[in-house]
């Protein structure tokens, strides 16, 4: 939460055990159906706990919204959470080599767009800290701050709408979401939907209340469903959303009334499919978890390729423990019948050792004595899960302590929902002696990593800084360096809260450009932060096809994905064997050195049919049929100046229509159903003679290649 310029809130780090005990509002139904006995089901929850929204509309559109009014009600600040940890050496520090390297030649591309965002004279609570996160979607980025939000466009950074008081998205909406919101707002983009979720806590004298809102389309200016939770009697304190395809997911922590003792971090589920519609709606909980265990963050998907069908969302606890774990819960939500939903420890691979930083000030600044938050008791946001087809990815960050000073823990862990989940690679990037913290971590379509985070130390003030890897370079190394957003030019005193979060996207139309906030000061003062916004992606190849023309019925793409599963081309490249194949690349393309394929030959290669795409004419590939074939581009230069080498593989197998790497009985069957068909973007595949139709030279084309296959993938 926020600490406002005149409250005299502190700290209270006391712990206490107490029973668990949820007082009911209004229209809340709390169904005490104990869960069924197994042997990861947490004892904590006795009983799932079904809240109505005790209000739900429809707003008008935000852009006719009037300006909020300041925040006068006083709020608390951030609650520590205990933990149990251990100091021990840290055995995952980046290597020197690849740090110093990173610092000193960094090759992280720089921003492509970089603009100030909501400052704290404009967020209509004159408060610290900030709180920032933003999210990214089809034409708009949508920046939150405590406790207020703006929209930009994201092609020029110029703003649409506001800043505005996040109050203004629940006008007329009444009670404590209209005007009593406490901060710690969450903005994200159900990229599924195409829609926008604004949220923040609220409640008249401790935050008590989650305040929903969903856009109706994917203009975030226009019009929203709105919702009230009231969560019960407790200091509900940090939530933080994930979206999911059967529910959007909530971590919080649960202090006592009082805000002074830890009970537990509670999970919770809300009803997506009902809050895109604005239907009433209901949030699930299996219960709170015990004091002894530490804060949660549920998976937030990124990405179009969706989990595996029925999949739980996946929870992540900080490793507070003495023996650190990655302790993974799987939520199972059935709105229908909410006794069936469980929370249940799936797996806790161990983590490597670390030493903790400090959850209160211990960050120095340039010119003051006053050290900083640091928060080091918890995970940052977001936790960031995306499917790359022949493995999931689920990425998370906080902040540790090596040398004396901070830096981040950066961990990727496989499999989270079918098993077995393993840490596929895990470091802390804390190359020099100046402080790294507050990060926030996201990946892009083919892997590549970025990490944001603020930089201080005593010589420099505050700073917004990112760092990355690409998919291709060794593990647990953020080998492409540094890059700077901005460098703040003042530091926070007297005040030393800061954070508590910052928030990396991905842009969901290319899935490959990051968008990234945090705060920053101009000059030496307090309760004057500013944030700052940029994006940028890395150069190369985004995304590859084979492009075939099947008679009158026009051309057909085949996509080929660049990670995960091998993308297979079925069709026949006809009596010379030729295929066209188009990469497309992040940014222009200016010029490309080499071409070549390891099986057939190119028989032509140029730039086009678009600035950023190259295509690559292939002959001779009847040879290849049953293998995997890789075109490999060297010297290539884009606009931006960046000069790289590209590759991309493929399977070629004639008539696997289904795509799974042998042709059988299957892609026979699957061929025969469509027969006298006419080709169409769905049936494309089974035209493996692209003339067309799918008639029996298809099918007799697939039955002379059944038995074929391809090898292991490479």
């Amino acid at each position: 939460m926020k600490r406002i310029s005149t409250s005299n809130c502190g700290y209270i780090f006391t712990r206490a055990l107490s029973a668990f005990l949820i007082t009911i509002g209004v229209l809340i139904a709390l169904i005490g159906l104990a869960w069924s006995p197994g042997s990861n089901v947490l004892a904590q929850g006795t009983a799932v706990e079904v809240i109505a929204s005790y209000n739900n509309d429809t707003s008008a559109p935000l852009s006719s919204m009037p300006q909020a009014s300041p925040q006068l009600n006083s709020a608390p600040i951030v609650r520590p959470v205990p933990n149990d940890h251990t100091d021990s050496i840290d055995p995952v520090v980046q290597d020197t080599f690849s740090s110093l390297l990173g610092v000193t030649a960094p090759t992280i591309p720089t921003a492509s767009l970089n603009f100030d965002g909501v400052s704290a004279a404009q967020s209509f609570c004159n408060c610290e800290p900030p709180d920032p996160n933003g999210a990214v979607g089809k034409t708009q980025y949508v920046q939150i701050a405590n406790t207020a939000y703006e929209v930009f466009d994201k092609a020029t950074g110029n703003s649409i709408l506001g800043p505005n008081g996040i109050s203004s998205v629940w006008h007329g909406f009444g009670g404590v979401c209209e005007a009593n919101g406490s901060g710690d707002p969450i903005v994200l983009y159900d990229h599924l939907a195409d829609r926008w979720i604004i949220s923040q806590f609220a409640g008249t004298t401790i935050p008590t209340d989650e305040c929903v809102a969903v856009s109706t389309s994917s203009d975030a200016t226009g019009t929203y469903y709105r919702y009230g939770f009231h969560l019960g009697s407790n200091f509900v304190d940090y939530p933080k959303l994930g979206v999911w395809p059967d529910a959007y997911y909530m971590s919080v922590n649960i202090f006592d009334s009082l805000g002074s003792s830890f009970l537990g971090p509670k999970p919770y589920a809300f009803d997506r499919s009902s809050m895109l519609v604005g239907a009433p709606a209901t949030v699930i909980s299996t219960g709170r978890l015990a004091s002894t265990e530490y804060s949660l963050l549920p998976a937030d998907l990124d990405g179009s390729a969706l989990p595996p069908a029925g999949s739980p969302n996946s929870f992540l606890e900080f490793p507070g423990q003495s023996t650190p774990k990655y302790k993974i819960y799987h939520f199972h939500v059935d709105f229908t019948t909410p006794a069936n939903s469980t929370f249940t420890n799936f797996a806790s691979p161990l983590a490597a050792g670390f030493n903790a930083l400090c959850a209160s000030s211990c960050v120095p600044q340039a010119n003051t004595s006053t050290l900083l938050d640091a928060l080091g008791d918890r995970l940052m946001f977001r936790l960031a899960y995306r499917n790359f087809g022949d493995h999931e990815s689920l990425l998370a960050n906080y902040s540790v302590k090596h040398n004396a000073v901070a830096g981040v823990r950066w961990v990727e862990l496989r499999n989270v929902t079918s098993g077995p989940v393993t840490v596929f690679q895990e470091s802390t990037y804390q190359p020099d002696t100046t402080w790294r913290w507050m990060g926030s971590a996201a990946m892009d379509k083919r892997g590549n990593l970025v990490i944001g985070y603020s930089a201080s130390s005593g010589s420099i003030s505050p700073q917004i800084r990112y760092a990355g890897r690409l998919a291709v370079d060794p593990l647990n190394t953020l080998a492409q360096g540094e890059a700077h957003l901005i460098d703040g030019s003042g530091s926070q005193t007297p005040g030393t809260r800061w954070g508590d979060y910052s928030a990396m996207s991905v842009d969901p139309v290319d899935d490959t450009t990051f968008w990234y906030t945090n705060e920053y000061y101009a000059t030496k003062s307090d309760f004057n932060w500013r944030t700052r916004i940029g994006s940028f992606k890395f150069p190369g190849i985004i995304s590859a096809l084979s492009r075939k023309v099947h008679g009158s019925a026009g051309t057909f793409d085949l996509d080929l994905p660049l990670t995960g599963t091998r993308g297979v081309e079925c069709r026949s490249g006809g009596s010379s064997g030729n295929y066209q194949i188009i990469l497309t690349s992040a940014n222009n393309l200016t010029a490309v050195g080499n071409v070549s394929v390891s099986c057939g030959s190119v028989s032509s290669s140029s730039i086009g049919p678009n600035p950023n795409q190259y295509t690559v004419n292939l002959t001779g590939e009847n040879s290849c049929d049953g293998q995997y074939l890789t075109i490999s581009l060297t010297g290539v230069t884009d606009s931006s100046g960046a000069v790289f080498n590209a590759s991309q593989t493929f399977g070629l197998l004639i008539g696997d229509t289904t795509a799974n790497g042998v042709v059988n009985s299957s892609d026979i069957a699957q061929t025969q159903s469509q027969s006298g068909q006419t080709v169409t973007a769905s049936t494309f595949r089974e035209d493996v003679t692209v003339s067309g139709t799918i008639n029996s030279s298809d099918i007799a084309l697939v039955q002379s290649e059944s038995g074929t296959g391809l090898p292991t993938p490479p």
